[in-house]
């Protein structure tokens, strides 16, 4: 539970309004990375936040634009929005970090990796979907969706969580500017992949194939029996901590 004194902060790039919580402590840093419609106060952010100060170490944790407290409307964003959400929250932190991806957050933090690899000294993603827009969403689709899609600019999607997600032209036809799964993805650092069985969202394949794709010296693929998407309970939340300690040792 937070705090009263746990207002948040803002940052503005490209005239947005970020919202984020930056916790003081050693580095390097731990930057957790949320996914598609959650936000920075989700169980395991504030999870590893509260670890982050047990140990002393620094950590910072944000939502992206149209996410949680941040601005804009969640219908006009895209991958490449929520990426240079992840890079402006980065710049609040000087040196190395390891970034800790769920779900989407996943895909951003490889993204951040490809594209600034010496900022990234680690890496731990939780039910990774890269490359979801075009691989689950955009292959998902039927003709009749497709054809709503282009006339309108959007389709309605039902979704386990609440309401239907608008999936909005933009946000596939933006992503496919930024899939990882396609070209080379060299991970110069240590990296965990935690992936659940039981995920209704994101396929065992899709952590395999990951795995496969990416290119690293120490790169560890953790199967959890029986663990869904949200990959939130005790235990796997202390997998999660153990993984980022595990990445930690390692640097």
């Amino acid at each position: 539970m937070e705090s009263m004194i746990e207002t948040p902060s803002f940052l503005s790039p490209e005239g947005r309004r970020i919202a984020y919580h930056l916790t003081p402590g050693d580095g390097p840093a731990v930057v957790f990375l949320g996914g598609f419609k959650s936000d920075m106060g989700g169980t395991k952010a504030v999870h590893l936040e509260a670890w982050a100060r047990d140990a002393g170490r620094a950590f910072l944790r944000f939502d992206y634009s149209g996410h949680g407290e941040s601005s804009e409307a969640f219908i006009d964003g895209a991958i490449g929005d929520w990426f240079e959400d992840a890079c402006a929250a980065l710049s609040l932190i000087v040196g190395p970090v390891v970034l800790v991806g769920s779900s989407m957050g996943g895909w951003i933090s490889l993204l951040v990796a490809r594209e600034m690899p010496e900022k990234v000294a680690g890496l731990v993603t939780i039910a990774a979907a890269p490359d979801f827009t075009e691989d689950s969403m955009w292959a998902g689709f039927d003709s009749a969706q497709r054809a709503v899609l282009e006339a309108d600019g959007q389709v309605a999607l039902p979704s386990d969580y609440g309401e239907p997600y608008i999936t909005t032209k933009r946000l596939i036809e933006e992503g496919r500017t930024r899939l990882v799964l396609r070209d080379p993805l060299p991970l110069g650092f240590p990296v965990r992949f935690l992936q659940g069985t039981a995920d209704a969202n994101v396929e065992m394949s899709v952590a395999l194939r990951l795995l496969e794709h990416a290119e690293g010296p120490d790169m560890r693929l953790t199967l959890v029996d029986g663990a869904d998407h949200r990959f939130s309970d005790a235990a796997c939340l202390g997998l999660i901590t153990w993984s980022v300690e595990d990445v930690l040792a390692m640097i």
